[in-house]
């Protein structure tokens, strides 16, 4: 495992930053892609689901940004380059988007992400404890958040539409 973590430690930033910017821009643009395969009529008669209808509309409007935002959360880039496909934004408006938020992406991680192995290769039991107690306190307070989120807009008000 330490040599593991050595031969990480020992790669350029440059090197670790350019790997996570070019898999990101692989995934992100293989889901815009199937976007945009859906929309040229893969899927006749498919009406898109609510949350991918708000999605669309909402990439439609803001274009480029709403991608490069996108890579600031966890859960929505999926949601976001697929629906740019779906609205049939164009390959160079949608580069607008994608190169700078996986940039954004890639420097987030190398960074952070980096910073985080290293402090648990350094620490101690007992402070490997405490961070994984940490995290999955926090993980639990986003499960409990989106599922609640989730429950409270598909329970129906007093007229029967959901909300």
């Amino acid at each position: 495992m330490n040599d593991v973590l050595e031969s990480i430690r020992s790669w350029p930033w440059a090197w670790a930053w350019l790997a996570l910017f070019a898999i990101v821009v692989l995934r992100a643009g293989a889901t815009f892609a199937i976007g945009r395969l859906i929309a040229s009529g893969a899927a006749r008669g498919r009406e898109p689901s609510p949350r991918m209808r708000v999605a669309i509309e909402r990439v439609d409007h803001w274009g480029p940004p709403a991608v490069t935002l996108s890579f600031l959360t966890v859960g929505a880039q999926t949601v976001i380059n697929l629906a740019a496909g779906l609205c049939r934004m164009t390959v160079p408006r949608y580069l607008l988007g994608l190169v700078p938020g996986a940039a954004l992406w890639a420097t987030i991680w190398t960074t952070l992400g980096a910073g985080v192995v290293v402090a648990l290769t350094r620490a101690d039991d007992d402070s490997r404890l405490l961070i994984a107690l940490v995290g999955a306190v926090l993980l639990g307070v986003v499960v409990l958040t989106v599922g609640t989120g989730r429950r409270s807009r598909s329970r129906p008000d007093d007229d029967g539409a959901p909300r």
